[in-house]
């Protein structure tokens, strides 16, 4: 776990963050290496994830699985004004009903606010329209905006926030707490000025402040959530109709947390794929949200104790057919995003409409360094050029009739391996469709290299490919 985390640290980016999911039987180690990768001043939470009760419990019921977050740099992250917010559940739900209260009052506030008073009533205790204070949200102003009348009051009594203040319909001096009010003079009459001070109309109740529940329908998240466990198996179950990966992640959980910490063009790495679970997380937040994350899932093919054992007894080797047919990749993982995209299982049944998504399945392989430095390993290179070009469309690949240059109209990527034709490519670019936002100059002069980027346009990114292509994807290159 230390090379492996040291290594995923490495790949971040400066504001990046790293959840790893651990049990309870090894929580406390990782906590101390994740404290000595990392560093402690860069901890973010220790999220409790409770996922079920265990009746036959001896003594305790200890049904937690823990995430713990980690900043990359705490303090860039601070410094980015990053802030973590997720909606209000049951936010929508109460601004729908407020809605339909202000049309059916016929646009009086009065009318609206004792409609959606009566609304509130009506539902049942749980309801989510009733918690996390969205209870409170049950006015009603003249703009027909849901709003909340908090406190006005100053928290302790200070000189320069003892004043009268006039009803603006009345012209009374309206009542005021003894400790005086929250703001300033100046700073109250902008809010009176704005329409932001609720005025009781009989003049017989304090003045509030509006908190206007679609400007407050975001909240933090909590360090501890319910969510029960089992239906992440039961969802792998309709995905498949059989069982064949125990105990896997569940994809709601993950689309929260990926939701809440990261921006919609962000990439997602899960260096421990195994069932798929962040794929298809990321897959269906994008369609959600219209987002355009990627995400990178490396996994083994590793087999089950249970069928490895059972194969060899048959007479399978690791390596045969057979054998790999049941690993973890081709069993699960590969069926299950191919079945969430398509919408068709592996054995012709539909599963769903299917989803918009861009998929390639590569082969993680070791390539001879004397070829890569002699520019020779082009084709098996390709697709860390079409990820680094932001995954759209498919890889480019270079073909027995290729002289120039290649591209297509669907790829984010096009690669020059003539300098000199880079005029003809960028015009050809430049007059036709295609979703080119990044080419790539495979050359051993740089001064050609350069050159050659002049012919492109501002809205593409350019990068010359020097000799040996392992230099375009170095990390960190200062700490090497």
């Amino acid at each position: 776990m230390e090379r492996r985390l040291t290594l995923a640290k490495k790949l971040l980016k400066t504001t990046g963050v790293i959840i790893v999911a651990i049990g309870d039987d090894e929580h406390h180690r990782l906590r101390m290496l994740m404290d000595e990768i990392f560093g402690s001043n860069n901890f973010i939470s220790d999220v409790v994830w409770q996922g079920g009760r265990k009746n036959d419990s001896r003594y305790v019921s200890n049904g937690a699985d823990y995430m713990l977050i980690y900043s990359k740099d705490e303090a860039s992250t601070t410094a980015s004004g990053i802030r973590w917010r997720e909606e209000r559940p049951g936010a929508e739900t109460v601004l729908a009903a407020g809605t339909e209260a202000w049309n059916e009052s016929g646009q009086g506030p009065d009318t609206a606010t004792a409609l959606l008073r009566k609304w509130f009533s009506s539902l049942p205790k749980d309801h989510p329209a009733k918690r996390d204070g969205n209870y409170n949200y049950n006015r009603i102003d003249a703009q027909g905006r849901v709003f909340y009348a908090n406190d006005l009051r100053s928290p302790s009594p200070r000189p320069n926030l003892q004043y009268d203040l006039l009803h603006p319909v009345t012209g009374e001096v309206t009542m005021r707490h003894p400790n005086g009010w929250a703001y300033s003079r100046e700073s109250m009459d902008a809010l009176i000025e704005e329409g932001n001070i609720w005025f009781d109309t009989d003049n017989t109740r304090l003045p509030r402040l509006k908190k206007y529940l679609d400007e407050q329908g975001f909240q933090v998240a909590m360090s501890i959530f319910d969510k029960d466990r089992r239906a992440s198996s039961r969802h792998l179950q309709s995905v498949f109709r059989d069982k064949r990966f125990p105990f896997p992640k569940d994809h709601e959980v993950l689309m929260r947390w990926i939701r809440l910490i990261a921006p919609k063009d962000s990439i997602v790495l899960d260096f421990f794929g195994g069932s798929g679970t962040t794929a298809e997380a990321v897959i269906r937040l994008n369609a959600e949200d219209q987002g355009t994350r990627q995400c990178i899932l490396v996994t083994n093919n590793e087999l089950s104790a249970k069928d490895d054992a059972a194969l060899r007894k048959a007479g399978h080797q690791p390596g045969s057919a057979e054998y790999e047919a049941k690993g973890v990749f081709h069993h699960v993982t590969k069926p299950r995003i191919e079945t969430v995209v398509t919408g068709v299982r592996q054995d012709g049944s539909a599963y769903s409409d299917g989803l918009p998504a861009n998929v390639e399945f590569l082969d993680l392989a070791y390539l001879e360094e004397s070829r890569v430095h002699a520019a020779l390993e082009y084709e098996s290179l390709a697709p860390l050029f079409w990820l680094k070009s932001g995954a759209v469309g498919s890889v480019v690949q270079r073909t027995e009739d290729t002289q120039d240059y290649e591209w297509n109209e669907e790829s984010s990527m096009a690669v020059l391996f003539n300098a000199g034709k880079a005029a003809e490519l960028a015009e050809l670019l430049a007059t036709k469709p295609n979703q080119v936002k990044h080419v790539f100059i495979i050359t051993d002069s740089p001064e050609q290299g350069d050159l050659a980027g002049e012919a492109f346009g501002d809205e593409i990114t350019v990068q010359p490919i020097y000799g040996s292509y392992l230099d375009a994807f170095q990390i960190n290159r200062s700490d090497s």
